[in-house]
């Protein structure tokens, strides 16, 4: 390749850089300006509605009108007028001030239908700010979004309950990180079976890579199952070692098929240890080591992981068949709160 070849492509590819950037650009504009419009429109029919006493009818009748005069664009059905309405209605004082609020800077960055979704779906304020939140963080499509919401990820991953030592093990900064990407419960409602062994549960898990990671979170790259570390001339085998971007770190995940033991923690610790001295480099932070069991004994787990020099956290999974019978049982009685309704007075 030629001097001048060489100087063509990187120019190329800085201009090509720049076009993709001014795109994304001009598409969060357009995105803003369409949410504050949609705002305007809601908020003009609340005040009309209020004033001048319209009903519900005149939707119908604004929404024929729109379109007949804007025929090119989408948008002016009476469905989403009425969701214009709403969003109006939710968020009364949005574009009202100078100082743009974290709600403004939220919504105007996430699309019309992640918008619908999070008002729809999420009635508690703080519960939806942190779902938009991570919606704009991690980039969901509104189809992860749905699925975040469904699986409760905020119930299961914004609590303080916790169990895990990484404010002890680790500087203050990537505590904090290590403690975000942890969860109480782990759902893996995408493996159907009643019992796996540990082998099975491992190969149900790498065979659906994509949905597992989705629900180990943002920044998670898949390293290798059944990971090979050599030590005093024998072998040992991590069940899944990935690599996380945020943390800057590589993280263990230990499968048990049953109740968590005090002794799990002492072997995930022992790899920890090894990875730290053989794979990790300069650049990286300690590893991390997450268990998850079938079910975790929170007061067992707290003193196994206590007073461990390496970072670890425990958590529980649920697959499918279990999540679905705790969804039944919450509008199903079971028999003995059928016999206690049935005793009399």
């Amino acid at each position: 390749m030629t001097k001048i070849d060489k100087s063509y492509i990187e120019t190329l590819e800085l201009i090509k850089k720049q076009v993709r950037s001014a795109q994304l650009r001009a598409s969060l504009a357009v995105n803003i300006e369409m949410i504050k419009l949609y705002w305007f429109i809601g908020n003009t029919i609340l005040a009309k509605q209020k004033q001048e006493g319209w009903g519900t009818s005149v939707i119908n009748t604004l929404s024929t009108d729109l379109k007949k005069e804007f025929s090119t664009l989408n948008g002016f059905s009476p469905r989403n007028l009425r969701d214009m309405k709403m969003f109006a209605s939710e968020y009364p004082k949005l574009f009202t001030s100078a100082k743009p609020s974290i709600w403004q800077q939220l919504v105007a960055n996430l699309p019309w239908g992640h918008n619908i979704k999070l008002m729809s779906s999420i009635k508690n304020k703080d519960q939806r700010l942190w779902y938009a939140q991570e919606a704009v963080k991690n980039g969901w499509s509104r189809n992860v979004l749905i699925h975040q919401i469904e699986s409760k990820l905020y119930q299961r991953q914004a609590t303080n309950d916790k169990i895990h030592n990484f404010t002890n093990t680790l500087p203050s900064l990537q505590s904090d990180l290590a403690h975000n990407i942890l969860k109480d419960e782990y759902n893996f409602e995408f493996l159907r079976g009643s019992q796996f062994t540990e082998k099975e549960l491992e190969d149900n898990l790498t065979d659906n890579i994509v949905k597992f990671l989705l629900e180990l979170g943002k920044g998670f790259a898949f390293v290798g199952r059944q990971y090979h570390l050599e030590v005093g001339g024998q072998d040992f085998y991590c069940d899944l070692l990935f690599y996380n971007l945020e943390l800057r770190s590589y993280v263990v995940i230990e499968l048990k098929t049953g109740e968590f033991k005090p002794e799990y923690a002492g072997k995930v610790g022992f790899y920890l240890s090894v990875l730290d001295e053989k794979l990790k480099h300069k650049n990286d932070n300690d590893s991390i080591g997450i268990i998850l069991c079938t079910k975790n004994n929170k007061e067992i787990s707290k003193h196994a992981v206590k007073y461990m020099t390496k970072p670890l956290g425990v958590s529980e999974y649920k697959i499918a068949e279990q999540i679905e019978d705790k969804k039944i049982s919450k509008v199903v009685p079971s028999p003995k709160e059928l016999l206690n309704k049935l005793k009399p007075n």
